[in-house]
Order: structure tokens, then sequence, then C-alpha cells
């Protein structure tokens, strides 16, 4: 690291449990967000604040009006422009030292395998249940760590699923693939904060995996009721018969 990096990041190196060695592989590390709205916005920027230095984002949207309210690497002059040029341009103006990837695609097929398979960890930020699905499905095959959140009206939830490691569920333990289309913000509304605390914890809990400190949030669900601020823990076990991980 150069002087600047070691200016810029003075406040997370001095923690006993980062120092030089955390932020070194905060550097190195290669981090795959799918979505860029309520949730990837925050997450990105927290990861790229704090030094994450390989970023790829995928999202197919442009950026509405209605997604101001929330979706917070979009501005007003952005109206219009794909979410991910938005989030790019953002995130470099925070910290133009790491690499973005910026792609306007639905990630999905092969080139989510892909995109996978050459991370060191992956969010997922989307807000359908199809995308949901497809990502835990190439995490559990690659074996690629995968932090999940979602906010919906005063609601917020984030888990970790580590494939192959610690006996962890996957999120197709959580949730019947053969369910019903999740509830989504456009049809259900959600309040502007919960997106940024959920997406705060998805980027807390992906750098812990990556300087492997603290003890993540595998095997548990992380649950928040806004209204009444109220914390809540569900713990998950592995599901034996699971469709996606149950073989491993």
């Amino acid at each position: 690291m150069n002087d600047n990096q070691l200016l810029r990041y003075s406040r997370q190196i001095m923690l006993p449990q980062i120092d030089i060695e955390g932020q070194q592989k905060l550097l190195a590390a290669k981090v795959l967000i799918v979505g860029a709205g309520g949730l990837g916005s925050p997450a990105a920027m927290y990861l790229a604040a704090a030094g994450v230095g390989n970023i790829t984002i995928y999202d197919n949207d442009v950026v509405d009006l209605s997604n101001l309210q929330r979706q917070i690497t979009h501005h007003t002059p952005d109206i219009g422009t794909d979410k991910v040029i938005s989030t790019r341009q953002t995130l470099n103006q925070l910290n133009p030292e790491i690499n973005i990837k910026a792609v306007k695609q639905r990630l999905e097929g092969e080139q989510l395998e892909l995109e996978v398979m050459q991370a060191d960890l992956v969010l997922d930020c989307s807000d359908n249940f199809s995308t949901r699905f497809a990502i835990n499905k190439a995490c559990v095959k690659q074996q690629t760590p995968l932090v999940s959140g979602a906010a919906i009206r005063f609601e917020g939830q984030v888990s970790v699923f580590t494939p192959g490691q610690n006996n962890s569920p996957c999120y197709n333990c959580l949730y019947n693939s053969d369910g019903e289309e999740l509830q989504n913000c456009a049809t259900n509304g959600v309040i502007a904060p919960i997106t940024g605390i959920v997406g705060s914890i998805q980027a807390l809990e992906a750098m812990k995996l990556i300087m492997n400190i603290g003890e993540a949030l595998t095997g548990r669900l992380l649950l928040l009721d806004g209204l009444t601020m109220e914390w809540n823990t569900m713990k998950l076990r592995k599901n034996p018969n699971c469709p996606s991980c149950g073989g491993l």
C-alpha cells in the first residue's frame, strides 16, 4: 500500500482485527454484486469506500424517478441512465483507486456461473424470485460464499450462505423454489432507510468473510422490524433433501 492508501483506510487499519494484512485482503478481493438498486447501492458504496479492490455490478435497469427515494448511488440528473453506469460513476468519485466493472445485463446462465466462479463472494441485491434462486444455485455449484439481503415495507432480512463450509444451509433450504414470486418494493412499497440498513449489513458481512474475521451470519437469518426497531435471529439448518445443496 502507498501513503495515500494508508491514510485513506487508516481508521480500519487501526482496528486490531484488520490491520494492514486485512486491508490488503480487501484490496485484492473480487466481489460480485447482483443488483444496483436499494440494496446494491449502499452495499457497493461501503465496499468501495472500504477499499474492496475489484467490484463487478450487474443490473439491466435504468434510473427512474421513483428509485431516488432509496437507491443512493443514483441522482436526479441520472434519470434515464443505466443504473450500472450511474453506480460506477458514484463509486469512482468515492474511491478512484478501485476497479469497477459495470454490466447492463440480466445476469443468468453461463455468464452467471462464470462471474460467480471468478468472484471471492457474491452479494445478492436482486429483487425477484427467479434471480435469487439462480444466484444461489450458481454459488452452491461453485462453492462461492453468498451474502443475501431483502427489504420490503418496514422489514429487512440478511443471511450468509457458505456452501461446503460449516454445514451451511443455502438459500433454497430457507425458501422453496417452487413457491410463488417473491414480493417486491414496486408492488408493496418500502421505507428508504431499511434498504440502507440491510445493504450496509451485507457490506459488513462481505468484509468479514473476505478478511476471515468475526462470526458470519452463516446458519442464521437476521430479521429487522423497523416499526418496532426489534431485531430477531432465526437459526437455519441445512436441509439434507434440499434440491440445490442436499448432495454437498
